[in-house]
């Protein structure tokens, strides 16, 4: 299973299973990277230039795939646990901490060369499950009770900030 620098898990054995479109290729199969980012990498640039920015992975007559390309970047944007499904809920002006957080599959391979950004989401308990345990991202499993608690709280105070109230309930006048 892949490792972190730090040596625990990462939950997979490969993170390419995971990789979805690389977020650098445009609607029309053009390498954004690079365009916007010519000066990180001069020769891939002019090399993706002379090709008119096309991205050799989704040409069909290439044979690349996605770890073939040197500035591959895939993250998930899907706002729920990859793993037990749970959803992201954040209340407006409230610092409380996220109930997702980003989960890296990819690291350095050889221990210097930062490989391949491929991420996806992790409730905070499954994640700290993939890296302190033998847990793995395709297991079956359902939200964490405590997830789930965490969830409903933050559900009843939206519910309690959108429940409307009126003045006639609000204020009484045999008061005070």
């Amino acid at each position: 299973m892949e490792k972190t620098p730090r040596g625990t898990s990462v939950g997979v054995d490969d993170p390419y299973e995971f990789a979805g479109v690389c977020d650098y290729l445009t609607g029309e199969g053009r390498c954004r990277y690079a365009f916007d980012h010519y000066g990180h990498d001069p020769e891939f640039a002019r090399e993706r230039a002379r090709d008119e920015y096309e991205c050799p992975v989704v040409d069909p007559e290439s044979d690349w795939e996605w770890a073939d390309c040197p500035h591959f970047r895939s993250r998930n944007h899907d706002r729920e646990c990859v793993r037990c499904g749970l959803e992201e809920k954040r209340l407006a002006g409230e610092g409380g901490r996220p109930l997702l957080e980003e989960h890296h599959l990819s690291y350095a391979a050889d221990g210097e060369t930062l490989s391949h950004e491929i991420t996806v989401y992790l409730c905070r308990w499954c994640h700290a499950k993939v890296h302190d345990s033998w847990a793995r991202i395709t297991d079956d499993v359902a939200p964490d009770p405590e997830a789930i608690a965490e969830l409903e709280g933050r559900r009843d105070r939206e519910l309690d900030e959108l429940s409307f109230e009126s003045a006639a309930t609000r204020y009484d006048p045999n008061e005070g």
